[in-house]
């Protein structure tokens, strides 16, 4: 029996993947360097920052000491976007609210820094039915590695069958996978509604 629902964000409960694109990218381009959008799908997608910025030196040279002002500006790069262009959407405040209200206990698990996630939560309006999140900052190993999924069941105090995990990305769908729980796999935020959620949490049941 499903008894609750984890959340990635970027991508699921927050359409913000070209947000994190674009603002590592106009800070990486002050520095003459830049990740293409094939890059992006079929490597980076879903990475932490600090990951991407190692991969980016080993694979195109990015000097190590540049990694620390990248990734602040990357930063607040992001948190502008996330003030200009966060706000409530109703189909999930729809589907959270009415999860919660049936008894379904809710949390969110991001790769993206605890700022962030504290901050898009907020502005989205849907910190108020979690029971809590984690970010990249709370585990010593981000996605792929399930991690941040098996320390969020086990602060649940539940079991991996116990549990479903929405996911949009191939890090964050491993990471789930690894974990044990069940998976719900999505390719936009959009397709994070209740309708679709409860289907889930229907065939996940039906196949335990």
């Amino acid at each position: 029996m499903i008894k609750a629902v984890i959340f990635d964000m970027d991508g699921v409960l927050i359409d913000a993947k070209e947000w994190h694109y674009e603002a590592l990218n106009k800070a990486l381009r002050l520095f003459g360097y830049e990740i293409s959008r094939q890059e992006h799908l079929q490597t980076y997608d879903g990475l932490p920052t600090r990951k991407k910025l190692e991969m980016l030196t080993l694979e195109k040279g990015l000097p190590a000491k540049l990694h620390p002002f990248i990734n602040d500006l990357k930063q607040q790069y992001t948190i502008d976007r996330v003030y200009a262009d966060c706000y409530p959407k109703f189909v999930h405040q729809y589907a959270l609210s009415r999860l919660k209200r049936e008894g379904y206990r809710l949390a969110c698990a991001s790769n993206s820094i605890r700022l962030s996630v504290e901050l898009m939560m907020n502005r989205s309006d849907l910190m108020q039915y979690l029971e809590f999140y984690l970010s990249n900052q709370d585990v010593s190993k981000p996605k792929p590695d399930p991690e941040i999924y098996t320390v969020s069941i086990e602060r649940l105090g539940l079991k991996p069958e116990e549990c479903l995990i929405v996911e949009d990305n191939f890090n964050g769908i491993m990471a789930a996978e690894r974990s044990g729980a069940h998976v719900m796999k999505v390719e936009t935020v959009y397709d994070v509604n209740y309708d679709n959620i409860r289907r889930a949490i229907a065939e996940a049941e039906k196949g335990a």
